[in-house]
């Protein structure tokens, strides 16, 4: 297909396959690839608004079994720096969380050997009797999967179960690229693409809202992109009607820095141009996926805010806590006031949001951010 016919069918905000798709995402020059994103971006979303949210990325623990080649921070458990974070290690966590405005806690854990369903069920509860507006971010896929092989149950089941405790919402943690022959290569032991939509299947049947992730810029290749696009879009298109499904896509980059995949195959960082070209192909790609969000952490300030006029209408969170991707290289941080500044900067009006992406106000919304709005 001629490239000015493929612009017109993705413009129009049509869902196009994977080949069309790898068309774009090769052929198109940036530019226009920018613009088609941006067109799509102003349709779903406010044209003037980038979102963005408070909350804090708790680890539950490091041991991990999964030993994914990509990270820094699993440990085994009997690797002399195991831990399990404790209640009384939560409390002051949660304490600081509501002080910077927030309510939300991200917790990831890892595929722990040892830690059932009563664990995480207990967890959550406590969390919740100690501040009961807590909404709780937690756990993904593969932990999910690894909680139902470890108790002989279905996903469903354990799903109902942490929702009955107190979980708000899943991550789409542990997608990376969900193709298994790049899954082969980058965590053999992690759960398969199959079992990872599965959750998700089962999440999005339950009525619980969820979000979806990529991780680029490793031993993938555009094509692996391109499917793993086309997947998330399926499962969206599946969910039961009047469910939320995905609320949001991220699509971070790889940090490598002393990881053994790095040191294995020499990955190069990957450049603005492909970050941003990525982002703009996931908004046209991603039809039924509402909001999409850059990942400032992994690529820096400057690089998110050019992804705003690619496609992407939020920025995440401030990320008050993160620890794996960090050990891995990010050393990029914000706070509040500079979450708001970037967004101003490119010519957008920020706006503090939840999970659901309902607007929420900032008690400490900065002189410039009230202006704007003013407006």
């Amino acid at each position: 297909m001629h490239l000015d016919a493929l612009y017109g069918i993705a413009a129009e905000g049509h869902p196009i396959s994977i080949e069309q798709g790898l068309r774009l995402y090769l052929d198109a020059p940036l530019p226009r690839l920018i613009h088609i994103a941006h067109e799509l971006r102003c349709r779903r979303t406010s044209s003037q608004v980038v979102t963005w949210q408070i909350d804090r990325n708790v680890n539950i623990t490091n041991v991990c079994t999964s030993g994914c080649r990509f990270c820094n921070f699993h440990c085994g458990p009997r690797s002399g720096r195991e831990f399990i974070t404790t209640m009384e290690q939560y409390r002051p966590k949660i304490d600081e969380l509501l002080q910077h405005g927030g309510n939300q806690l991200l917790l990831q854990g890892g595929l722990h050997p040892k830690l059932g369903l009563t664990f995480y069920q207990d967890l959550f509860r406590q969390l919740k009797a100690y501040c009961p507006q807590l909404v709780l971010h937690a756990l993904g896929p593969p932990e999910v999967a690894h909680i139902a092989r470890l108790e002989g149950m279905s996903y469903r089941n354990v799903l109902q179960e942490l929702m009955a405790a107190g979980l708000d919402s899943l991550p789409g943690a542990g997608a990376e690229i969900l193709v298994d022959e790049v899954r082969q290569h980058i965590s053999p032991r992690k759960p398969s693409v199959d079992e990872w939509a599965s959750v998700m299947h089962e999440a999005h049947s339950l009525g619980l809202l969820t979000s979806a992730t990529m991780m680029v810029g490793h031993v993938e290749t555009p094509r692996h992109r391109l499917e793993h696009l086309s997947l998330l879009r399926n499962i969206q298109t599946q969910r039961p009607k009047g469910t939320p499904g995905f609320m949001n896509f991220a699509v971070w980059t790889f940090q490598g820095q002393g990881t053994p995949l790095a040191n294995e195959v020499g990955c190069q960082p990957m450049t603005a141009e492909q970050y941003i070209r990525t982002v703009a192909i996931s908004r046209i790609m991603l039809h039924n996926i509402n909001h999409i969000q850059a990942s400032w952490l992994t690529v820096g300030r400057q690089t998110a805010q050019l992804c705003l006029h690619a496609g992407a209408d939020d920025l995440g969170s401030i990320m008050i806590e993160e620890n794996v991707v960090s050990a891995a290289g990010a050393h990029h941080r914000m706070d509040a006031a500079a979450m708001q500044r970037t967004i101003i900067e490119a010519g957008f009006r920020p706006q503090l949001r939840n999970q659901r992406y309902e607007p929420l106000e900032y008690p400490h919304q900065t002189k410039a951010s009230m202006e704007l709005t003013v407006l």
